[in-house]
């Protein structure tokens, strides 16, 4: 008997993460609405539920409209019983955001990026930022859940960046996630800045359930998070959607990954802010972030200069798009990141022209091309959201995790 107490174990571990996750998607619900679309029994969903109101994560909130027979009572989550924290570390900046159970963002601010400091002092400095915020919006630590934290790619979950940009070149193998857990005192998540961006889309509920879909993402570099019916596709050591890595010309530049002629080498932030240079464009040069922004804010403004470097980008990130949708039959694609937060309206129609134009399945349907409302701090909010998604929704075989819209309508 003692032999299956370990399977017992996660299978309620597992029910009540899926529990969760429904009561949260559907905003409110009744039992026997979870019954229905989970699969699990009458008699485990009222356990079920019973310890999550004992927990204080689930509420009752009052009994539906009767539709003839006893009005059914409904259930939500309480927002505010636990929290996450989400960071996104990169040289150019570090933005921090606080979510609540729900996914909404409490408190968001962003800092000095890692630059070339020692790891050390940028984990004390991480550190000493959460507590001080934590403090300050009054939230009670005890009921934070964890620290996401991401970072571009690629990442291994035991050694943190395993190979970085030259500017980053101070973080390699550097053992992240332990010294954050040490320095933090909370569990430490990691993953790489896009697939956070995309979980990070998927949970504000930024796309629609039961379809393949990825955020192509733009920061100081280029990749992208791939998300298909509601399950975060990462690859054997969870670093798919290098899309910034796809080699677009043979005889190309070289790029940081030790490739030639990426489409990052050829079009990404600080290769546009190369050519602007060359193009003898004056910028302030403090930084690659600032002085893109600078071209983008140019462009806006009918510069033809910095309208022809960006939009010579542009059809290189559409290469991307084309080339991610083509190989996973995408029915959506956002553009976020900080980046695409400066000049994502100059990119939009570019890349919406190629997809209709050269996208492979088109004659089946259309690619939707949008620009998320979280951009700048997109890989943040995702990292909170890992943190939000490893307690509601581990999944386990045969459980269905995410309400379709169909499914949600007036519960019964």
């Amino acid at each position: 008997m003692n032999s299956t107490q370990p399977g017992l174990g996660a299978a309620h571990a597992s029910s009540r993460s899926a529990i969760l996750d429904l009561i949260r998607a559907a905003g409110t619900i009744s039992r026997v609405e979870l019954t229905r679309v989970s699969g699990l029994t009458g008699a485990t969903v009222s356990t079920v539920v019973r310890r999550l109101i004992d927990d204080g994560l689930v509420v009752e909130a009052g009994r539906a409209e009767s539709t003839g027979g006893k009005p059914r009572m409904m259930l939500e989550l309480d927002p505010y019983a636990r929290f996450a924290v989400g960071v996104h570390l990169d040289h150019a900046g570090i933005t921090y955001v606080v979510a609540n159970l729900g996914g909404a963002i409490v408190a968001r601010w962003r800092r000095p990026g890692a630059g070339s400091d020692d790891p050390r002092e940028v984990v004390e400095r991480i550190a000493a930022e959460i507590r001080a915020t934590v403090a300050r919006i009054g939230v009670d630590p005890e009921r934070i859940l964890g620290l996401g934290v991401v970072s571009p790619g690629p990442i291994a979950a035991s050694t943190g960046m395993t190979l970085t940009p030259p500017v980053m070149q101070a973080w390699t193998e550097y053992p992240l996630a332990a010294a954050l857990e040490d320095a933090v005192g909370l569990p430490v998540l990691l993953d790489n800045d896009a697939t956070a961006a995309a979980i990070g889309e998927y949970w504000s509920g930024g796309v629609p359930t039961g379809t393949a879909f990825a955020a192509l993402y733009m920061g100081t570099g280029i990749g992208a998070g791939i998300i298909v019916d509601g399950t975060v596709y990462r690859g054997s050591s969870s670093n798919a959607g290098e899309v910034g890595h796809i080699c677009v010309d043979l005889d190309g530049p070289p790029c940081w990954c030790g490739s030639t002629g990426c489409v990052e080498a050829l079009a990404g932030p600080a290769a546009v802010v190369a050519q602007a240079r060359d193009a003898g464009v004056e910028l302030a040069g403090r930084s690659v972030s600032e002085d893109f922004a600078q071209l983008a804010r140019a462009a806006a403004r009918g510069d033809e200069t910095s309208m022809a470097l960006l939009q010579r980008s542009a059809r290189y990130l559409a290469v991307a798009a084309q080339t991610l949708s083509n190989v996973l039959d995408l029915a959506h694609v956002v553009l976020t990141g900080p980046s695409f937060a400066l000049a994502g309206s100059l990119y939009l129609p570019v890349i919406e022209e190629r997809l209709a134009r050269s996208f492979f399945a088109r004659g089946s349907h259309v690619v939707r091309v949008g620009i998320s409302s979280n951009a700048p701090e997109a890989a943040a909010v995702g990292a909170a959201a890992l943190v939000l998604q490893a307690e509601l929704a581990p999944r386990r075989a045969g459980m269905r995790m995410v309400l379709q819209p169909a499914e949600v309508g007036v519960a019964g």
